[in-house]
This record gives structure tokens, sequence and C-alpha cells, in this order.
């Protein structure tokens, strides 16, 4: 099964308009087959190049931008995948493309494009960048009417594309196990010096423990035996290999909010509950409400993915503990969720009394699926 991606249509708008395309996101996420896709109407003119392989890669060279034409001569459009493998890959993309702009370059790459600062800087003016984030909701919608068992299946398992379009739950399992395990902190690990690996894997799982919840650096710092500084650069480190997102709270008026605090949740909840509990049936688990919430936030961050200015994603919570899971703004425009397991009512009483015009509503699980008879 082939997922149409939302970022496709959009992406294709903006070919040979004089920029690059780079196309960044989570190793697994399905890069490879969304560039394969957008090059594929141009038959012999386009071409795929795995940069991963070293006859590939000794056609790049900085300063000689004819050695890398002689790979891709007669191409219109190309894509470089995993580009990141490349040293100096955003300075021989910049003279190329200079060089050569009539030529279309898509670039993909994993977190370790920003990892090693290796594209942003060189191309900036250059290119188009787009994350791709694991399937949305709407996108597996296309092609599968959700029921309940499925949208728990997602909740549980995850959304990467090998997890989704595995057959049994035993696929599931490994597929999620291998990309929790083999693919998320490989760039980390390779293109950052981690000195305590164990250290690093001891703060996710706490983090993964704490989803939902106010995160506070100290207490991180005591639990794991290293300063603040260690524990913020790997959450940084974390969030630019798309394992998780700090998200912050949402204020007008600092005396009565908390605005400096922040939540963790991970991009994909089968990654989370790989670290926690992945055995346990949703219905029989404590934290199926927290699963709920870091699924329910994941979607809206997919969402805003494809927006040009997309909405900021927070929450809201009093210095007296009322509290309101996401906030979005987005332009003049806020909407407040409170994400629940089960269909009920909420009373967003304080928090429209501050900010009356504000759109509010409960969501829960079933939000996701259709009834079928």
């Amino acid at each position: 099964m082939v997922f149409q991606r939302a970022l496709e249509p959009k992406i294709r708008e903006l070919l040979f308009k004089g920029k690059m395309i780079t196309l960044l996101g989570p190793r697994q996420s399905g890069k490879t087959t969304l560039s394969k896709s957008l090059i594929a109407p141009y038959g012999d003119t386009g071409g795929y190049f795995d940069c991963q392989l070293a006859e590939v890669r000794r056609h790049f060279v900085v300063g000689e931008p004819d050695r890398l034409l002689e790979l891709v001569r007669g191409k219109t459009i190309v894509v470089f995948d995993e580009a990141q493998t490349v040293q100096d890959i955003g300075s021989i993309l910049k003279v190329f493309f200079d060089t050569y702009p009539k030529t279309q370059v898509i670039a993909t790459g994993s977190s370790s494009f920003d990892l090693s600062n290796k594209i942003k800087e060189p191309m900036t003016g250059r290119t188009h960048e787009f994350i791709l984030l694991p399937l949305s909701i709407p996108e597996i919608s296309q092609h599968l009417a959700l029921t309940q068992t499925q949208v728990h299946e997602l909740m549980l398992y995850g959304s990467y594309p090998a997890v989704v379009t595995a057959q049994t739950i035993d696929e599931k399992l490994r597929a999620i196990r291998g990309i929790a395990t083999n693919y998320l902190y490989k760039d980390v690990f390779v293109f950052e010096a981690i000195r305590n690996p164990k250290v690093f894997e001891d703060l996710v799982r706490a983090l993964a423990l704490q989803v939902g919840s106010l995160v506070s650096v100290n207490e991180l710092s005591q639990t794991l035996g290293v300063t603040r500084t260690t524990v913020n650069r790997y959450l940084r480190l974390l969030e630019q290999a798309f394992v998780i997102k700090r998200v912050y709270g949402f204020s007008r008026n600092p005396r009565t909010e908390l605005k400096k605090a922040f939540k963790v949740y991970f991009l994909d909840t089968g990654v989370r509950n790989v670290l926690v509990d992945i055995i346990t049936p949703l219905t029989h688990r404590n934290d199926r409400g927290a699963v709920f919430e870091n699924f329910f936030v994941t979607e809206r961050m997919k969402d805003s993915s494809l927006k040009i200015f997309p909405q900021e994603i927070m929450f809201w919570r009093s210095r007296a503990g009322e509290e309101v899971d996401v906030v979005e703004r987005e332009g003049g425009i806020l909407r407040a969720y409170e994400c629940k397991w089960t269909p009920q009512t909420f009373s967003f009483k304080t928090f429209m009394k501050a900010y009356p015009d504000t759109i509010s509503s409960v969501v829960s699980p079933s939000d996701y699926w259709s009834e079928v008879s």
C-alpha cells in the first residue's frame, strides 16, 4: 500500500520555480518513497541518487560543480537521497545550484541535516524546506475507513508507514521496535559526541514516562546525575532528531499563568510506547489518557507541517493548577482543546473568562474512527 502524502501537491507546485527542495524528517518516515513519486512523471529526465553509495558520493566535490554534472547529465530533476552523508553537502549544492539553476534538485535527509548544520546556512534563500513526519490520520483515511480497533492500534504502535502497512500485530511490533532502536538515535550518536549513551537513553525513557506532564530540567538533572546544561543539550538533540517536541505554555498574564514551563511529546506514540510498554492493550492501561493526548498533539503537528504559516501549539496552565491540554494560536485565532479518553464535557470557564473569543472543544479517540455496522 502506497499512501498519498499531503505534502506531495504542495511540493509539486514549487518545482522548477527557481529554488531547491529540501525534504527533512525522521528515518523511515517515507522520504524516499515521496521523492521517487515526485520525479516519476519526468521519466528518463528524472534521476534518483542514493548518497549513501560511495560511487555517488565521489561526484560531490567542493568547488567542482562539473563533477556533479557528470552524475546528473541529461536530467532535469534529480533526487539526492540521504544527502547528509556527503561531507560539505550544503556548500556543494550551493555552487551547483548557482552554476546550473535549471536543474531542479530535491535533497532529502534525516535529522542530521540539522545536527551538523550542513544545509541551512549555505543554502539560505535557495531552498524550500519541508518536514515529512509519519503518516497522519487524513493520509491513512484515504485508504482505510478507520475502526476503533485500528485507531487504538495507531495510538499503540504508531503511524510510521512500515508499521501501518504491517499485516499482523507481531509484524507491527517488529517494525516499530526496529525503528525505535535502530534508526531514530543513529544520527545523534553518529554526528554528536554522546559521552554517556546510557544517560541519554535514560533521559528518553524518563521523558516517555512524563508525557502530558510538566517537565523539570532540574529534576531530570538530579535524577540522571548530570548538569542542567547536559539535559538541555540532549533535549535539543532529541528535537533535532525528530524524536520529541517541546511544547510551551501559552500566557498573556505571567502573574497568573505559566509560560516558561514546558511539556514533552513524542512525534510518534509507537516510539514512546516502545520505551514504556507496548504490549498492554490501551483499554487496560493506566496511561491511556496520556497516550491519546500525545497522539492528538502529534496529529496537530502534522497538520501544522503543511502550512506556510503554521499554527503555534501550546498548553495553558494557571498558577492555581487549572489547565487546558492544547492551545493553538493561528493568526489572531485561538483554539483550545481538552483531551479525554471518553467523550465528556469539560469546563473551559476560567480560560474563556481570560480569552473569551477562543474556540473550544473536547476531543477523544472516537473522533478518529468511523462506526462500522
